[in-house]
């Protein structure tokens, strides 16, 4: 049975771990909302983008948009596959969820040749102790917010790549920040590019032929796509987090409860078992 010393021990280390994940809490609860205003901000762009694309690439000449490299589409024996993980731990199961996703993945193309582009450096520590052909990782991305130059270079990377014919098809895999305590796990795929359905054509006036717009337009679009990917994680990530660290500080509650009530008692035994002996010797005496 423990002493009275190890339990006052414990309470204390219990209660020094519980302010460390209060604070956690409340920083994670700051970096959110300063995520979830960039996720927000960016959705709206996003979504003008698609419609833009889709009523552009009505106009162009189908035969100009079926040759652009973009969206040239074939057998999908060589996929790249952008998995967006984070940079730190104590975040639930964010992680591990996206992992065995992305293993899911390359179980299901065990057929074809995967590469995997790593953003983040959990994801980056897993598949580097594994048999994966990894084209590239980013580990220290999700340590501060995720920068839009950064996002341009690794899409650009990409594209290059897609447009010399070294690989045949991009999928991205992350976590879409819906809510704090549901992230939604997303898998696109965004090379080649699917054209958005036009929502009803919108007879603009062109200062370049539509071609030569559509050209401009699609490596912008998959570069916002990458950016979009990567915030969204952002977001869930600090989410998850946030969540993590208020059960973590939830659970020190109930322990510290349970170790007060034991400490208690051990007191309340200690104190009869001397009332008993000071009874006992004055009986004795008497």
């Amino acid at each position: 049975m423990p002493s009275l010393i190890d339990i006052r021990r414990r309470i204390r280390s219990v209660k020094n771990t519980q302010q460390i994940t209060k604070a956690m809490k409340m920083v994670a609860a700051a970096k959110l909302r300063r995520a979830q205003d960039r996720v927000i901000a960016s959705r709206p762009y996003s979504r003008l983008l698609e419609r833009v694309l889709a009523n552009i690439a009505a106009a162009a000449d189908s035969s100009a948009s079926d040759t652009h490299p973009l969206l040239i589409r074939r057998p999908e024996e060589r996929i790249l596959l952008v998995l967006i993980t984070g940079d730190r731990g104590l975040v639930g199961a964010f992680n591990t969820n996206i992992i065995k996703h992305a293993q899911k993945f390359l179980a299901e193309h065990a057929s074809q040749s995967v590469e995997l582009e790593l953003l983040g450096r959990k994801g980056r520590d897993f598949f580097r102790r594994r048999p994966v052909k990894i084209a590239a990782e980013y580990a220290t991305l999700f340590l501060r917010a995720p920068e839009q130059p950064k996002a341009e270079e690794i899409a650009g990377g990409i594209i290059d790549r897609f447009t010399n014919n070294e690989i045949d098809a991009v999928y991205v895999m992350g976590n879409r920040f819906k809510s704090v305590l549901a992230p939604e796990m997303s898998t696109r795929r965004i090379l080649p590019v699917d054209l958005p359905a036009s929502q009803g054509a919108i007879n603009y006036i062109y200062e370049q032929p539509p071609a030569e717009l559509l050209k401009g337009l699609l490596p912008a679009y998959v570069k916002n796509q990458i950016y979009l990917a990567m915030i969204e994680s952002s977001a869930a990530e600090q989410a998850a987090q946030m969540t993590a660290m208020e059960a973590a500080s939830s659970n020190a509650a109930d322990v510290l409860d349970s170790l007060t009530l034991k400490m208690n008692r051990i007191r309340q035994a200690s104190i009869t078992r001397e009332i008993i002996e000071i009874v006992s010797g004055a009986a004795a005496l008497g």
